[in-house]
């Protein structure tokens, strides 16, 4: 019982316990009033036995509602017991109370038993009247406050679903390109495809470490980055370059896993490899104001002659529209909502430049 209550009483539980007295203690004060108006007594007097009656009744249903129930979450018991819980809570209440409210105002111990039947018939209906709607109103509460944690629990479950959906749609959309290009390579360029087998495993291993997580480390995110980056340079040669720009301050801030990759690739396939000298992509990570601001920059062939190239890597608005870019606003908008934002735009040198923002935690 000791422990179930010391589990029990969890910071959110013990403010809830320590709201339930005071609303309890202002509800006898109601009802003292209401006695002394019509009547029954002088106001001190009522309040000092309405306040001992249901404060014993207060701490006999809070102390029994953590000790009989077994679920820490649902401070509650169920069925019977919580029907015997509320009997016992005005039972000690009624006897307890009034024993109390005697010895404060100096009459005979449980003065109660020496009142006519009336008197007494109308004291206990308001004590069980009272005690009862104290306890309905404190359990609707309650389990208002529980189910509500339910929700918020189901709604973090199916984000966590579907950013790893998002995650698993991503993968072998990259490692099927990237075996493709293997194939070749084994044909003409043994010595590069037993290279770009080698980064294909250490990006596979980051990967893999990297999945059984929803978030990790900006530094994390740019190493990833880094080796598919170096898995593209075997490919395409030096006509791709690239620089990976992370300030020290930003290293530990948690982002989704495979955030970036997609606007890289989208770079690659879009701007860089249709064009014959390839280009550079730079990507930039930047505190802005209370975001967190990150350009993937590339040096291809721009906006209109992407259009040109593939229609549905950007749509009319200017942003992207393709594959990799749909992911990461999903994936943006399933973890940040509204406050995160992409946007793609041409770059001032020519080329593109995706911008993403989001709030840093």
């Amino acid at each position: 019982m000791i422990d179930r209550l010391r589990r029990g009483l969890t910071r959110g539980n013990a403010q809830d316990v320590l709201r339930h007295g005071l609303s309890t203690a202002l509800f006898c004060c109601l009802i003292a009033a209401a006695l002394a108006i019509s009547g029954r007594g002088p106001w001190p007097v009522q309040l000092i036995y309405s306040m001992s009656i249901g404060m014993v009744s207060w701490i006999v249903i809070e102390v029994g509602r953590f000790a009989l129930s077994t679920d820490p979450n649902r401070p509650w018991p169920h069925g019977i017991r919580r029907v015997l819980l509320i009997v016992a809570g005005i039972a000690g209440g009624f006897i307890g109370g009034n024993a109390i409210g005697d010895f404060w105002t100096g009459m005979p111990l449980l003065e109660f038993r020496t009142f006519s039947p009336q008197k007494l018939a109308s004291t206990l209906v308001i004590t069980i009247l009272a005690c009862v709607a104290i306890c309905y109103y404190y359990y609707a509460g309650g389990k208002s406050k529980f189910l509500e944690g339910e929700i918020a629990i189901a709604q973090r479950n199916a984000t966590e679903a579907r950013l790893k959906l998002l995650e698993t749609q991503l993968e072998p959309h990259m490692l099927f390109n990237t075996l493709a290009n293997l194939r070749v390579l084994i044909s003409i360029d043994p010595p590069r495809a037993i290279e770009m087998l080698d980064r294909l495993n250490s990006y596979l291993r980051v990967t893999l470490s990297g999945s059984r997580t929803l978030a990790h480390p900006l530094a994390a995110e740019f190493d990833r980055l880094s080796d598919y980056l170096e898995l593209m340079s075997i490919r395409m040669g030096p006509r791709l370059a690239y620089a990976l720009e992370l300030p020290a301050d930003l290293r530990d801030v948690p982002v989704p896993p495979l955030l970036l990759q997609p606007l890289v690739e989208n770079s690659i396939r879009h701007g860089l490899e249709p064009q014959v000298e390839g280009g550079r992509i730079t990507v930039r990570a930047e505190r802005e104001a209370e975001l967190l601001r990150i350009d993937v920059i590339d040096t291809g062939l721009g906006l209109g002659e992407q259009l040109l190239a593939a229609p549905k890597a950007v749509d009319d608005r200017g942003d992207g529209g393709g594959f990799g870019l749909t992911q990461v606003r999903e994936r943006l908008t399933a973890v940040f909502g509204e406050r995160a934002s992409l946007h793609l735009a041409a770059a001032p040198g020519g080329g593109a430049c995706a911008t993403l923002r989001f709030p840093l935690p």
